[in-house]
Order: structure tokens, then sequence, then C-alpha cells
């Protein structure tokens, strides 16, 4: 029965697809785009109904027939609120999102209703997750689907689902929605290894001049500082004596390098570099990244910290 369902459902897919072909986001969803079935309760209900209307021209009940045409009208209502709920939905969705291997891709869709009346648990669905949310009349609301993601990589989701069972759950209705989204998958930030020494030389590693640019943190105190480096702080609390110690802004930049870390496997090596940016980034030091025929020059920020991530990810992968 389930082989049978996931097959009906995989050829109405691809129905879809060919019916209206790939979309570009942001779309509208009209009423060509929209399916609607009964659920299990609305089934049920239909059989329910279909006894007493049987039950109430046997014995010749007007009361059992006034119910069942009373409740036979509700479905139909039902099912046209159902079907309109998601009627002239605008949708959007963020193509790119990043995300580390082993935990959670945090994917985004924007629903605005420019109608009048508000669309209600209207759920998205993504990569085998869900997320619901209600969309009030004339506002816009942003969903989040959170779906596990275990291998680094890159995946491209190339169709998500919206669905709702507003008002009553009588009624299943849904749309496909053939939007790219593109999945980065870096690898998880892992090592226990310190960038090698003397490689901002050029092959990797950051060089600290003590001098009075940028704070990096405290140290043990050693005869021979000057007593303004002096954290007295410290000292009043009863702690031990200690200095604080500066980093030179001018420092040259690192090299996180892929042949740094020979005796490792790739996905090792990967998970080190992927932990080296992150740290680098954190500290706000200028670093680049050399992988096996790619190369990213020394630069900061957000941007590079992406560009980086997102090297690691497709390494092996181009083509």
């Amino acid at each position: 029965m389930v082989s049978l369902r996931q097959a009906a459902v995989n050829h109405l897919r691809a129905r879809v697809i060919r019916r209206h072909g790939r979309d570009s986001l942001p779309i509208n969803i009209n009423r060509r785009r929209i399916y609607i079935l009964p659920t299990r309760f609305g089934f049920m209900l239909g059989a329910i109904l279909a006894a007493m209307l049987i039950a109430g021209l046997n014995y010749n009940s007007n009361l059992a027939l006034a119910f069942a045409f009373l409740m036979s009208s509700m479905a139909f209502v039902t099912m046209h609120h159902c079907n309109r709920n998601m009627l002239r939905l605008s949708v959007d969705a963020t193509i790119e999102v990043d995300a580390f291997a082993g935990r959670e891709a945090r994917l985004e869709f924007e629903l605005r209703n420019g109608s009048s009346v508000d669309r209600r648990d209207i759920e998205v669905r993504c990569m085998n997750a869900a997320g619901m949310g209600s969309v009030a009349a004339g506002d816009s609301e942003t969903i989040e689907v959170i779906a596990p993601v275990a291998q680094r990589g890159i995946t491209r989701v190339s169709q998500f689902e919206m669905r709702t069972r507003y008002p009553f759950g009588w009624f299943y209705s849904w749309t496909y929605v053939q939007g790219a989204i593109t999945i980065y998958v870096a690898p998880a930030p892992l090592g226990n290894l310190k960038l090698p020494s003397g490689a901002s030389q050029g092959a990797g590693s950051h060089s600290e001049a003590r001098g009075d640019e940028d704070f990096s943190g405290l140290r043990a105190y050693q005869p021979g500082v000057p007593l303004k480096h002096m954290a007295w702080k410290v000292l009043a609390r009863g702690g031990e004596p200690v200095v604080r110690s500066y980093s030179s802004l001018a420092a040259q930049p690192e090299w996180l390098d892929w042949s740094a870390l020979s005796g490792l496997d790739t996905e090792a090596r990967l998970s080190q570099l992927c932990l080296w940016v992150l740290e680098s980034d954190a500290a706000q030091r200028p670093y680049g990244l050399r992988l096996p025929g790619k190369e990213l020059a020394p630069s900061g920020g957000a941007a590079h910290r992406f560009a980086c991530l997102r090297a690691l990810s497709a390494f092996g992968m181009e083509s």
C-alpha cells in the first residue's frame, strides 16, 4: 500500500513538472495549481453521511435526512474554504542556504497574503521536514523549515510542497512549487590541531606581535613586563598576577593550507580547515584558504567566510 501511494505521488509530481515547468520565485498560486482530496476523516464522514442518507430514506426519517443534508452542506463549504486557503498566496524562498554536516539546514519560505482574508495553518514541506504558519490579511509571514543534513556536499532541492487541512481537517489541499534551492553543507568543524607556526609568511599561520593596537587576552606575569600592562583588577580580586596581551593589527594574514595537514584523510582535513576558518573569522583576523586546484585570497567578513565554507563543501564535487 505504501509503495502504491508513493508511486502515485511520484507520478503526480512528474505530471506537475510537465504541466507547469520550472517556477521562477516568487510565484503566485493560482487555482490550476491547487489539488484537493478528502482526508481519512473526510472519507469517514462521507461514509457516515451516506449511511445516514440510506437509513433516512429506508425508514422515512425526515430528521435523519435533514441532518445528513446539513452535514453534507457543511462538508462542501469546508471543501471550498480549504481550497481557498492557499489561493493567490505569493511564495518566495531563500535559494541559497549554508549548513554544517551532521547539523540542520534552516530553509526560509516567505508567504505574502495580498487578499482581505486570513490564511491559516499553511504547512511547507521540504526534504522530509515541515514548518507551519498563518498569514494575516494584507501581511506576510516567514515559515522556517529545519531539515537535518548528514553529509558534506551540495544538495539541490528542485521542488517543495505547500499543504493545508484548514479548517476542520476533513479535506487536504496542496500544491507543488518547482523552486530551485541550493544547500551548501560544509564539513563539521572538528579537529584539535593548531595553525602551524610561520604559516603567515606564506604557508599558513598568524604571527603575533605585542603592541598597543589590539587586546587579545590575559597571560601570566613575567619579570620585566611593563607595569602599565598589569591587570590590577584581577590581582585585587585575589587572582594570580596576569598582564594584558596585545596583538599587532599589522600582523600578516593567515593561510589555511591543505598541504599543512598531511597524514589526515580528506574529510578530516576539510573538518580541520573548517574549524580554522571559523576560529579566524571569530578572531577577526584576515585569512586565506588553499585547496588543491583552488585558492581564496586573504580577506575577512561574512562574505569571505561563506565563500571559504562553500569551497570546502564543494571540494571534490565540482563535476
